[in-house]
């Protein structure tokens, strides 16, 4: 059953968008609704919100418990994609992603 909750509707594994420099390999595509509802818990820490150089494309990360994060991609159109991650395999892409010069860490 947990490899079933890591694949979108159409059957294939969720991903990230192309621009965003790092992968995950346990991964979970979440509704917009759940997504906002989880990073506007009291308990919720933000740990970061980066920008990306060449576009309009805008990330942030959350710890919403001990062991799980959620990432929001918010696409050129606005639209806001929500994706929640295994803490410590966010801690890993948390590295490239500062590594990256297309991305910058918004103050």
């Amino acid at each position: 059953m947990a490899v079933d909750n890591n694949r979108c509707e159409t059957g294939r594994a969720a991903t990230l968008p192309d621009v965003v420099p790092f992968h995950l390999p346990h991964l979970t595509r979440q509704s917009w609704e759940l997504g906002t509802r989880s990073i506007q818990d009291e308990q919720t820490v933000e740990l970061g919100k980066w920008s990306y150089q060449a576009g309009q494309w805008s990330l942030s990360l959350f710890e919403v418990t001990s062991e799980t994060a959620i990432i929001r991609i918010q696409t050129p159109v606005g639209r806001k994609r929500y994706y929640g991650a295994i803490q410590s395999e966010l801690r890993s892409a948390l590295q490239e992603l500062e590594a990256s010069p297309a991305w910058q860490k918004v103050v």
